[in-house]
């Protein structure tokens, strides 16, 4: 499971759940923890706050978490299309999709709360 503490549970929920579509597992309305259901993995959004007190660091967040989330397609026009919807629904562009050093073809966006997340297609391995 991959965890991720939110500053604003609603525009987080709205965001996976209504925007990226991502199903919803076992959440009522009024909680402020929602899970979603993934092809091989889950994810959770929390408040960022609550996190970082459970795990009894600062919740401050400065600087570079040193990861990103990465979503694998199929093909260079799926990139495009997920990212393109991705923006739709509210995200932040932070590299649009092109070809990349590595020779797959790749972009980038940031959710309501800066987490970043790499569309990427491999030509090398399918990793969908």
């Amino acid at each position: 499971m991959i965890g991720l503490g939110v500053r604003d549970f609603a525009a987080s929920l709205a965001f996976y759940r209504d925007g990226l579509g991502f199903p919803v597992h076992n959440h009522q309305e009024g909680e402020d923890f929602a899970m979603f259901a993934l092809e091989g993995t889950w994810l959770s959004i929390y408040p960022r706050d609550k996190l970082a007190e459970d795990a009894t660091v600062a919740g401050d967040g400065a600087g570079f978490s040193g990861f990103c989330l990465a979503h694998n397609v199929g093909s260079k026009a799926e990139v495009d299309a997920v990212f393109a919807h991705a923006l739709a629904v509210g995200a932040r562009p932070v590299k649009t999709p092109r070809d990349v050093f590595w020779g797959g073809y790749s972009s980038y966006f940031a959710d309501p709360d800066g987490h970043l997340w790499e569309v990427a297609y491999n030509p090398f391995t399918d990793l969908t």
